[in-house]
């Protein structure tokens, strides 16, 4: 069972839905076998929440709240890093916000 705050590396469809990558993710919960997460990029102009290489990413990174999607448990490829309790409280309180504007 996967927990807020796990990053992953997933097999991530692309919007046309034919192309796969594998990308990083930050689990946001896990409910009957659908595992919802956030999309993580190493684009740092981009908004979010800042993911730096102290906590555990390859590489400077921004967890993208507006990046939201759903896969199985087997498109995981890899657990990498689990965010600290504050980052996460971070994550939730951003979503939070961004589901109540």
């Amino acid at each position: 069972m996967h927990k807020l705050g796990e990053v992953i590396l997933a097999e991530v469809q692309f919007t046309d839905l034919v192309e796969t990558k594998i990308r990083p993710a930050v689990v946001l919960f896990e409910e009957y076998g659908n595992i919802v997460v956030a999309g993580i990029t190493s684009n740092t102009q981009m908004q979010g929440i800042p993911l730096t290489k102290t906590e555990g990413a390859v590489k400077e990174s921004i967890i993208k709240l507006n990046y939201i999607f759903t896969i199985a448990a087997a498109m995981i490829k890899k657990e990498l890093f689990c965010l600290s309790a504050e980052k996460k409280k971070l994550l939730v309180d951003q979503l939070i916000k961004k589901l109540q504007a």
